[in-house]
């Protein structure tokens, strides 16, 4: 059980990953949460999926976390006659309500709600900002431009519109649908696609138990002019650059996720580095420099998870990939400026932390402390602590699954899950503790260990007591 790794690994599952050998094979790998991405697969598919993660949890006796990420209101051009076809730099292009299949110079496009939003000059990338139209004429059933970019166009190829706030919301009827399917299988994360604001999410919000986590995934330019804001209304944050790489220039990209990253830390939410992130091994058993580099600098910059995408979705070498993350994880952890290089963005924050979590990492640095351990009862005490990146291991005992699971995400927490009944009083508190880090193997005997709890001790009284003990 016991974990040295305090960086998280997020997995997508698909084709390449969904069967219950390599689920196995992936949490022996070191995966944390495992992603469910709703623009793919059935239901069947999917509640397969969550079947075979729950029993890997049982046998690997450990929480894992589900992660339900919605398609959000992804917008989408229609079919061709035949496709691809082909394009040429100042022609004119229609994007129009007829369904039709397309042609070289028109295709369907079924969001008229858009066309409100727009006006002459407006950009519209398409196929991941391959094909770039420049708007010329605006009609109640169509949009004219011209192609400034791009030699072709296929079926059903993305659109983005970075310097617009499109009149969308951020769940559309299959995320509805969606969602209450994952409300039943008991998923413990949803991701909310293309968030403009916190309106989003609190939208999301009335729709899920309290139990239930959410996950703002930053994507869009409005979402960055109101990050402070959907920080505080989400319990996480995803720093998707796949599309935010197309919605604002790829050199802004780098400076973004450092922000976003330094954002959440000092706020207390956690948040994950997405996409792309070892992007060759879809096809290679070894990934480039570069992108050993990228997932290294993401955990310099204090991420509480890294995650991998179509790497483990349908790539070839899926094990492969979770093992390289986990091998760059754990060197860039030991390296001497870890520490000192996330505690930086961390200030005391009383809307977030107490005096006694804040200074936690410095009784830490002057004892020989090995683990910190708490019961948490919500999962705000272990993440509270875990703001403030101490060097010691977070052990969270938890009665309640959701809490064990939601953990798994959070840096430096190892999440266990067990009953727990009254304690009288702190001793038979910590009794409990020490036996429980020694029967799931989270600490050893002799190990120097800090206890962090509330009196009274059934109450969710907060954190007032700190103990160091030896087991």
């Amino acid at each position: 059980m016991k974990n040295s790794r305090c960086t998280k690994i997020v997995a997508t599952l698909g084709p390449s990953s969904n069967s219950k050998k390599m689920i196995l094979e992936l949490c022996a790998g070191g995966v944390d949460v495992f992603r469910l991405n709703f623009s793919h697969g059935s239901y069947e598919d999917h509640q397969a999926a969550i079947c075979s993660i729950r029993e890997a949890e049982k046998a690997v006796n450990r929480p894992l976390a589900i992660m339900l990420d919605l398609q959000g209101p992804k917008i989408r051009i229609g079919t061709f006659q035949e496709s691809p076809v082909p394009l040429k730099c100042g022609q004119k292009f229609q994007l129009d309500s007829d369904p039709t299949p397309g042609t070289n110079e028109r295709v369907y496009f079924r969001h008229k709600e858009i066309f409100q939003s727009l006006k002459v000059g407006t950009s519209i990338l398409m196929d991941d900002g391959k094909v770039l139209l420049q708007v010329d004429e605006l009609f109640d059933d169509r949009i004219v431009g011209t192609i400034i970019n791009g030699k072709e166009i296929a079926d059903r190829k993305g659109v983005n519109i970075p310097d617009v706030l499109l009149s969308v919301g951020a769940m559309t009827p299959k995320d509805e649908k969606d969602l209450s399917f994952g409300l039943l299988c008991g998923i413990d994360w949803v991701a909310v696609s293309f968030v403009q604001h916190a309106d989003d999410i609190l939208a999301v919000r009335q729709r899920v138990p309290q139990w239930m986590k959410i996950i703002a995934k930053i994507e869009k330019p409005a979402a960055i002019m109101n990050l402070d804001g959907i920080i505080n209304a989400a319990d996480g944050v995803m720093v998707a650059r796949g599309d935010l790489g197309v919605e604002v220039p790829l050199e802004q990209v780098p400076g973004l996720q450092k922000r976003i990253l330094r954002e959440c830390h000092f706020l207390g939410k956690p948040v994950i580095v997405a996409t792309q992130m070892l992007d060759s091994m879809i096809a290679s058993p070894m990934p480039t420099r570069a992108e050993v580099s990228d997932v290294a600098n993401a955990v310099f910059d204090g991420a509480d998870a890294v995650m991998l995408s179509a790497e483990t979705a349908s790539g070839q070498y899926p094990a492969e990939a979770v093992q390289i993350m986990d091998r760059i994880i754990n060197q860039v952890e030991k390296e001497p400026l870890y520490l000192d290089n996330i505690k930086s963005s961390t200030n005391f924050n009383a809307n977030i932390c107490s005096p006694i979590t804040f200074s936690i990492p410095k009784m830490v640095e002057s004892s020989n402390i090995k683990a910190i351990a708490t019961i948490s009862t919500s999962g705000r005490t272990a993440a509270m602590i875990s703001r403030e990146r101490p060097k010691a291991r977070i052990i969270a005992i938890s009665p309640n699954e959701h809490t064990a699971r939601y953990l798994s995400l959070i840096w430096g927490v190892q999440s266990l899950f067990s009953e727990i009944g009254n304690f009288a009083n702190f001793d038979e508190l910590s009794a409990f503790i020490q036996k429980t880090l020694l029967e799931m193997g989270s600490a050893d005997n002799g190990d120097e260990i800090l206890i962090v709890s509330g009196a009274p001790y059934n109450a969710n009284a907060g954190i007032n007591i700190l103990q160091i003990l030896t087991l």
